[in-house]
């Protein structure tokens, strides 16, 4: 609805625009649109400078014969655009008072209950932002998160993660969101990236990255998404230095790869362990690798041998 809302705002603030029968009906459609309307209205003042010269064109109904919902954010007029109308959205929601942000320290794990039925999981070293008065909203700034949602197909849960949007279709999934990349799996119904953009559904079993390769899918096995929750860090054709990253959060501990590691893959279980001495002994030597003592943190590295 945001997406609409959006494109509402940008048409009525432009001096030429004359359809506001249509608009009055879009509004009448829904009570909560003239709501999203309005809080971007106040939240969004620096918008002229961001919406392109060109006329615009508003999203399509899902079930238009002639366009799908793929078109829905072609009116912008390209992603860098897009991102900046993304994030001034962002910031107008952040410094409302009824958003309100819940953080994780490394190593440390928290379950959230949503008055909506949904369940959230935080592993270590992460940030999520929440809203009061939305229980079907949910921005993950950094960290890692793994969501049970209670499906509800008039009202769908979205969670923001960067310039993206994933919606659920009756879903649990965990999402990955650091500054170099961003995954998440799918373990039970189907998520939805992006779903007035790229609209790529996302079953069980499947996950996606967005990294510096590019978006691709992957297959991942349902039982491990989110295997953290259960002490255990599962993984198919993994970078190590995605591996790292994952051990440090889950262990609260700094890790770092060297330039060899880093580019290495695993596929395998590791369990966790949070005494981290004896966690990389076993670990390290089943990826291949070595891990030394590092000052207050670990170093992996090529070789399998005793760890130091």
């Amino acid at each position: 609805m945001n997406e609409e809302a959006l494109a509402w705002v940008i048409r009525t603030r432009d001096p030429a625009f004359t359809d506001w029968e249509t608009f009055t009906r879009w509004l009448e459609g829904d009570p909560a649109r003239a709501e999203a309307y309005d809080a971007l209205m106040a939240a969004d003042d620096g918008l002229d400078s961001l919406i392109p010269p060109e006329p615009v064109a508003m999203p399509v109904a899902a079930n238009d014969a002639g366009v799908g919902r793929r078109a829905a954010w072609r009116w912008i007029g390209g992603g860098a655009i897009a991102a900046a109308l993304v994030a001034t959205l962002s910031v107008g929601m952040m410094n409302r008072s009824d958003i309100y942000t819940v953080q994780t320290r490394p190593g440390e794990s928290r379950t959230i209950a949503l008055d909506d039925g949904t369940r959230i999981d935080l592993n270590g070293a992460t940030t999520l932002r929440l809203d009061h008065r939305n229980a079907r909203f949910a921005a993950l700034d950094s960290g890692e998160a793994a969501f049970t949602v209670r499906h509800d197909a008039a009202d769908p849960f979205r969670v923001t993660v960067g310039d993206a949007i994933f919606e659920d279709a009756g879903t649990m999934f965990n999402i990955v969101h650091t500054s170099r990349a961003t995954r998440i799996g799918v373990s039970e119904g189907r998520v939805i990236y992006n779903p007035s953009a790229e609209a790529i559904s996302l079953p069980a079993g499947r996950g996606l990255a967005d990294d510096a390769q590019g978006l691709r899918m992957t297959d991942i096995a349902p039982s491990a998404v989110a295997s953290w929750r259960e002490g255990r860090l599962t993984y198919s054709n993994m970078p190590v230095g995605d591996i790292a990253e994952d051990i440090a959060r889950t262990l609260g501990i700094q890790v770092n790869t060297s330039a060899g590691a880093r580019a290495m893959r695993f596929t395998g279980t590791i369990l966790i362990d949070r005494d981290p001495a004896r966690f990389f002994n076993g670990a390290a030597p089943l990826m291949g690798l070595t891990a030394v003592r590092q000052g207050d943190g670990w170093l992996l590295k090529e070789g399998d041998g005793p760890k130091s």
